[in-house]
């Protein structure tokens, strides 16, 4: 738990450094704190042994709640937990029913869900805009409305601060005895039932706590790139957000934030270096990962820190 803390403290220092050493960076990075608050929800399902295939759609609802309430309130402190509790509601009423599918039938079911979310907001142009997405008005912090430089600073802080928050949440909630409850439904989730937890509520609440950072981390997405559209809702963001979770690994909070930075960073040097094949340079990092550390960063950075 100490070398965990120590490290995230390490982390965060080494972000804010780099945000400030290399302002283009500070883009990226905000970018990495708000998928990597997206995929600690994945996190929670892996504990319980299941993989959602259309995380995406928190994000996407997440983002379009930014996008569509912004030009009406501009207040961010009122938008963020709008956008929080829309995308756990959401996950609240079809999570009662994907709470009764285990496996393949689990992650393609939320496939599905996303991908009708992604035709929605792609045919109804009078509303969404389309493939052109909207444009997300100006917003006030705290009342004020600072210049963009000052901005982009804030919204940073505030991707950084919730990264903390939701990584310490997720920390104590895995360690509690619900938390420890998903890992009953991973491996005998029968017994489970015997005990007389019912694993299917289990699964639920932490269904409804990883849409609703889902759509923590689309709220931000959408206050960094300041426009929305129909991409963020489909499979291959889902696919990712699945990609990141392997990555930095599930052993710890701190994996999802370590996978999207390197991911990120990955991506963007990639595309930089060679512009027509950064998505194999991606898939070649995923097998590296795969093949020589199987518990992603985390599980790597575990290892050498025993050594």
């Amino acid at each position: 738990m100490k070398r965990e803390s120590l490290l995230a403290a390490l982390g965060a220092l080494a972000l804010v450094v780099c945000a400030w050493a290399v302002p283009w960076l500070k883009f990226v990075l905000t970018i990495a704190l708000a998928k990597g608050i997206a995929v600690l929800g994945i996190l929670l399902l892996l504990r319980a042994g299941q993989v959602s295939f259309g995380h995406s759609m928190f994000l996407a609802l997440g983002a379009y709640t930014m996008a569509f309430l912004a030009p009406m309130e501009d207040e961010v402190l009122l938008l963020l937990p709008a956008a929080a509790l829309i995308a756990a509601g959401f996950g609240l009423v079809i999570g009662l029913f994907l709470v009764r599918y285990r496996d393949i039938f689990f992650g393609m079911l939320n496939l599905a869900f996303a991908m009708v979310l992604y035709s929605l907001l792609e045919k109804l142009y009078a509303i969404t805009k389309g493939t052109d997405g909207i444009r997300v008005a100006a917003l006030s912090f705290a009342g004020t409305e600072p210049e963009r430089g000052t901005q982009e600073w804030i919204v940073f802080g505030i991707a950084l601060g919730l990264a903390i928050l939701f990584g310490l949440l997720v920390r104590f909630y895995l360690a509690s005895p619900m938390g420890r409850a998903l890992a009953g439904i991973k491996t005998r989730e029968t017994r489970l039932e015997f005990m007389g937890v019912p694993a299917r509520r289990v699964l639920l609440f932490a269904y409804v706590l990883s849409a609703l950072m889902g759509g923590v981390g689309g709220a931000l997405v959408a206050m960094t790139t300041r426009h929305v559209t129909p991409q963020i809702a489909y499979w291959t963001a889902s696919g990712e957000l699945v990609f990141i979770a392997i990555l930095g690994g599930a052993g710890s909070a701190l994996g999802p934030f370590l996978g999207a930075t390197a991911f990120e960073l990955v991506r963007v040097y990639a595309a930089a270096a060679v512009a027509d094949a950064w998505q194999m340079i991606l898939g070649g990092v995923l097998l590296v990962v795969i093949l020589f550390a199987p518990g992603g960063v985390w599980g790597l950075l575990s290892r050498r820190w025993r050594a």
